[in-house]
């Protein structure tokens, strides 16, 4: 039952995080998550400061597409994609829940790349 009751969380997040709902989006989140961006070597801590930061993005995402959400208990992932002027970013977020509410996310973010010629005979594009 708690399973459904997150699945059911994180969808109503991500659909808010296309639409640029930043109210919506941000209801997930407990009043002193972190969230982590390992790449850039940043913390943000506290549900405030995040949504802050969220909305005053320069740039709102022209493109969101979750790909798949994996998780159970208090550990769930999401696989999507967003688009920023043009560029494509494969992201996973990685967030931790207690009572209901994300307590710690980490999300990476990763730019494409061109598959190199000499593997080709071993794999397939992804459609």
């Amino acid at each position: 039952m708690q399973d459904e009751k997150i699945r059911e969380s994180l969808n109503a997040h991500w659909q808010a995080s296309a639409t640029g709902d930043v109210d919506a989006e941000h209801d997930i989140y407990d009043d002193d998550a972190i969230c982590d961006y390992p790449q850039s070597g940043e913390r943000i801590v506290g549900r405030i400061n995040l949504q802050a930061l969220r909305s005053h993005h320069p740039d709102k995402p022209s493109g969101f597409d979750v790909r798949r959400i994996q998780g159970e208990g208090n550990l769930w992932i999401t696989e999507y994609t967003i688009t920023y002027q043009g560029r494509t970013a494969y992201t996973v977020s990685i967030m931790e829940f207690h009572n209901g509410k994300v307590v710690h996310e980490t999300q990476y973010f990763s730019d494409p790349f061109e598959a190199p010629g000499w593997r080709s005979q071993w794999v397939q594009p992804i459609a």
